[in-house]
């Protein structure tokens, strides 16, 4: 498992009606605040402020065809060079990090070839990096260089 610490940024909150949301940063607009969500915007704080991911090259929420279907994976990172690098999967913090979330995320990788799979879901994280058609479980974040 991967220790986490969220770097002490405060999310901007807003109230739509009956609906709570979260402004993402990133995309650039204001989202439904799901429990999901919520892991979603924590995490990507930590990528940026904590391990100094730069955000233009950071996806969120997009579409990707595995096989004939239509995925949307949570987030994706891309390396210096703009070719996929890491994905990762956001859970919300009652889902457990098990095998079907690692299945998920492995399917993802099947559209779009990455290095590096995370799965999150707020307090715990788990990683792998694919190396010679192995997983190889991480024990911390892999670092972004430019």
């Amino acid at each position: 498992m991967i220790e986490l610490v969220y770097p002490a940024v405060e999310l901007r909150e807003r109230q739509q009606g009956s609906v709570s949301q979260l402004f993402d940063p990133l995309r650039k607009r204001w989202v439904q605040r799901t429990p999901e969500e919520w892991v979603r915007q924590q995490f990507l704080q930590l990528l940026v402020h904590t391990h100094h991911y730069p955000p233009s090259l950071i996806a969120v929420e997009k579409s990707i065809q595995v096989g004939l279907v239509s995925k949307r994976f949570d987030i994706l990172i891309y390396d210096a060079a703009h070719a996929p690098w890491m994905l990762i999967e956001c859970k919300a913090p009652s889902v457990k990090l098990n095998d079907t979330v690692l299945e998920q995320v492995i399917q993802y990788n099947m559209g779009v070839p990455v290095p590096f799979m995370l799965i999150v879901n707020g307090p715990y994280c788990h990683g792998w990096q694919r190396v010679n058609g192995h997983l190889v479980a991480l024990e911390k974040i892999p670092d972004f260089s430019v």
